[in-house]
Parts: structure tokens; sequence; C-alpha cells
């Protein structure tokens, strides 16, 4: 059985990402990993489904063991990608997908070349400003600065494998799924069916 692929997807803030990554892992051989943070769990949010809340000293033993695949520091708690659930659903074959932004996701490339990483991006900048602005929930100072920020991820796409236009959700659903069926294709994940083809002759 062939090991699952690691895939790093990223995007500025209110391109829909979430959205995009909800019809995806609806598919039982594709696991969303969880994060771990030391923050306290806000209402209605479950330890192992949202975060797994963790205590400072847990999460620094287990950046300290090599636990944790990236981790960040933010607003004084700290965030990161707890290693041995990725690395127990890679063994049984099953993809996984971690929605992280632009700096872990770097870290994440230095620990774990063979990931795929995909960037996801709203239509244009005006688009953007027009759904962050549909939410209601934040002032237009907020939208400003959200915006510059997501200029500024934006310009690290490059550095990921593969860009997809969030503009219908569908099409966007579809170009997710053809890249991991690509991967899947990749003569290094099929050697065992070449292998098999070549015996059977």
């Amino acid at each position: 059985m062939s090991k699952g692929i690691l895939m790093v997807v990223s995007g500025p803030s209110g391109c829909g990402k979430g959205t995009v990554l909800a019809e995806i892992v609806k598919s039982d051989r594709i696991f969303y990993s969880v994060s771990a943070t030391t923050r306290s769990p806000r209402p209605g949010e479950t330890d192992g489904v949202n975060y797994y809340f963790l205590t400072k000293e847990k999460f620094e033993e287990m950046i300290a063991d090599d636990g944790m695949l990236e981790y960040a520091s933010y607003c004084g708690n700290y965030y990161g990608t707890p290693r041995k659930p990725v690395e127990d659903m890679l063994e049984k074959g099953i993809h996984v997908i971690l929605e992280i932004e632009v700096q872990g996701a770097m870290k994440i490339k230095e620990k774990c070349p063979e990931a795929v990483f995909v960037f996801i991006l709203p239509p244009s900048l005006k688009e953007l400003r027009r759904r962050l602005e549909k939410r209601g929930t934040e002032t237009a100072e907020v939208i400003e600065k959200r915006l510059g920020e997501a200029a500024g991820e934006i310009a690290h796409a490059y550095k990921y494998d593969y860009a997809v236009v969030n503009g219908e959700l569908s099409e966007a659903v579809d170009d997710l799924m053809s890249i991991i069926r690509a991967e899947e294709l990749k003569t290094a994940e099929t050697k065992n069916i070449i292998d098999e083809v070549l015996e059977n002759a």
C-alpha cells in the first residue's frame, strides 16, 4: 500500500479555503489535520475536533521531543501541527491536509520536502474585499489591514507547487481533487503497479 500524500494548503483570509477544504475532506481517504494550541477553548469548541487544547508545559515538552511538524507563537499562545497523527495517517495510505499560513508552510517544506503545496487564491483583490465586507464581522480598518496582509501572502504563492483560484466553489474543489489524483498517479506513487505489470508478462 502506498503512503498517503501530505498536502499543505495556504491562502489569505477570506479566499474561501475553509469552504473548499470542507468539501474535500468528505472523502474517507482524506484526513484534515487538527492543530494544537495553548489558548483556551472558545464556546462550542471541542478538544480533538477544532484543536488539541494543550497546556504550555505539554506543548513545550512536545517541541523538545520533536513532536511538532511546525509551530509558532501568536498573541501569547502556541499553535502547531502535532507530528504523530499526521505520520500515522500517512502510513495508513490516507492523504493528510494541513491548512496552514505561509510561515508555517515554509517550515513544513524544510522538514517534509515531499509534501505537495497548494495556494488558494481569490479571483482578485477586489473580489477579496467584497467577500470580507460581506462577512460583516470586521471594521473597514481591519479589512484594509487584511487586504494588505493578503497581498503579502499572495506574493509567496510562487513558492507553492500549485495555485487554485476559488471563483466558483465547485470548480475549485474539482481542481484540488485533480491535484490529489495527479499526485497519486506520479511514478513514485505507482511503482508497485508498474512492478506488477512487468511481473505479469
